[in-house]
């Protein structure tokens, strides 16, 4: 096995190349303390205010793709084979004010600054996509950043009008494209990367089968997806990576497959590549997905790691629970579980030793059948889950003939509501069969309080998601804000 001992990637148009590379060390740092760059601003340390927005390009089976990424959470080592562009690269004609910072000036949209190129960092991604967006599109780019002086009027006002000021064709990053694609062609050598600093050690696989083998190696290793999890673990906890084993970068985990009967995903798809498959096969979770995190979290966050993790508040599994999704475990040899099955208690899942997540297969809806995706939250937006739940009905003749409730929030795991499930199986679709479910529930959990919500808030509302569920069945809508 051919080992590399140094990350490699392009910073603006340099490149870099690294040795001394811990784990549990932070873009953002590295941006500020090492190279200067300090546009890139650190507000949060937690992917929660956007003040750190930089772009990362990275090669794909479709070509080069700029994402917008919380650079205080984003693990250095896993820039390796990348493009990072900071605010400092961005220029209009004659070396002027970019398109979108001409904006953000002309609609007075910027006061103490703090926030601004965070700001300015995610409108150049939409800006890229959609030089001309809709009000929609624009509140969905600006999901994870926050202002707390300027008000969000004159910046919605600079996204909408930002197109006016010039065309993406114009812009480096387009006009470079095949270049920098080939650079970072030039990068990928195919080795294990393996760099260390002060006693902490990251290693990139080779592939898929070379994570399986370091995973026997070294059981104890923490693995390491989009870091929106285990980032927090350095930046908030101050915990040690002592060994992170890295794997954003392989692509054979991050195939979707469309299949007759099912959807196919690998555990490294990302929230916002899962979007558009997900909501062709699962319409129901349109408005359930853009209400996960932010659109920086959403790029970097993966399926399987919002899974492998174990969280009772994770956002994926109550929907994927409902659609009776299955896990696909790899290890020395491959099993496949009942996504419920894998949840076994509080911080403990059914994961054997060397054992990783591989992919998600969630089967398709079945003819006729009813779903909903449901999220309480504090904010509407970019906020952690109070409870989370999925719901899947069949009916045959107006009687409910299976059902599928699973919540999270409610108990130490996801967990399906077996009692509330079989008061529905066999009553007709009728307000009294979800009065008697909502009921059942009690039954099921005995959910807890904490800073999210008490235990009576959580059991009324999981109650009330059935009373939700039942009226939009009988085609009356029902506000986001009513229920949040």
């Amino acid at each position: 096995m051919q080992t590399r001992n140094e990350i490699r990637f392009l910073l603006n148009d340099r490149e870099l190349n690294l040795s001394e590379v811990g784990a549990g060390d932070m873009l953002l740092d590295h941006l500020r303390l090492d190279q200067g760059l300090r546009g890139s601003k650190e507000g949060c340390a937690e992917g929660d205010c956007g003040a750190c927005t930089v772009l990362v390009g990275r090669v794909t089976p479709g070509g080069l793709d700029y994402a917008p990424v919380n650079a205080c959470i984003r693990p250095l080592a896993s820039c390796d084979g990348c493009h990072v562009v900071t605010i400092e690269y961005l220029r209009g004609a004659n070396g002027g004010l970019h398109p979108v910072q001409q904006a953000m000036v002309d609609h007075h949209a910027s006061q103490c600054g703090f926030c601004t190129p965070g700001i300015v960092m995610a409108l150049y991604a939409l800006w890229m996509r959609a030089p001309h967006p809709g009000a929609a599109e624009i509140e969905l780019a600006l999901q994870g950043n926050l202002c707390r002086c300027t008000g969000y009027g004159p910046i919605l006002r600079a996204g909408a009008t930002m197109g006016r000021y010039g065309a993406p064709a114009a812009d480096p990053l387009h006009q470079e494209r095949a270049q920098v694609t080939a650079r970072l062609h030039a990068m990928a050598d195919g080795a294990r990367v393996a760099v260390a600093r002060a006693g902490s050690r990251a290693i990139l696989p080779a592939s898929v089968e070379d994570l399986a083998e370091i995973l026997n190696e070294h059981p104890d290793a923490r693995i390491v997806a989009g870091a929106t999890d285990v980032g927090l673990w350095v930046t908030k906890f101050l915990r040690d990576l002592p060994l992170g084993v890295f794997i954003g970068h392989l692509d054979a985990l991050r195939r979707i497959e469309a299949r007759d009967d099912a959807l196919h995903l690998g555990a490294m798809v990302s929230y916002e590549d899962a979007r558009a498959p997900l909501i062709a096969s699962f319409p129901h979770l349109a408005r359930y997905w853009d209400r996960i995190a932010g659109w920086q979290v959403r790029t970097m966050g993966t399926l399987g790691g919002n899974i492998a993790n174990g969280s009772p508040i994770g956002d994926t599994p109550p929907p994927f629970i409902a659609l009776g999704a299955r896990l696909v475990l790899r290890g020395r040899t491959r099993r496949e579980i009942p996504l419920e099955a894998f949840f076994l208690e509080y911080g403990k899942q059914d994961l054997r030793e060397g054992e990783f997540v591989e992919g998600i297969i969630l089967p398709r809806p079945r003819p006729g059948s009813l779903h909903a995706a449901y999220k309480i939250s504090k904010r509407r937006d970019e906020d952690i889950s109070a409870i989370a739940a999925g719901f899947a009905l069949d009916i045959t003749d107006g009687t409910i003939t299976a059902a599928r409730l699973a919540f999270g929030g409610m108990a130490a795991t996801p967990k399906r509501a077996t009692h509330a499930e079989a008061a529905l199986i066999g009553q007709p679709l009728a307000k009294s069969s979800f009065n008697a479910a909502a009921e059942a529930l009690a039954r099921d959990f005995t959910p807890i309080s904490d800073m999210r919500a008490s235990a009576a808030y959580r059991m009324r509302a999981a109650q009330n998601l059935l009373a939700r569920f039942w009226l939009e069945q009988q085609g009356q809508s029902v506000s986001l804000e009513e229920v949040t």
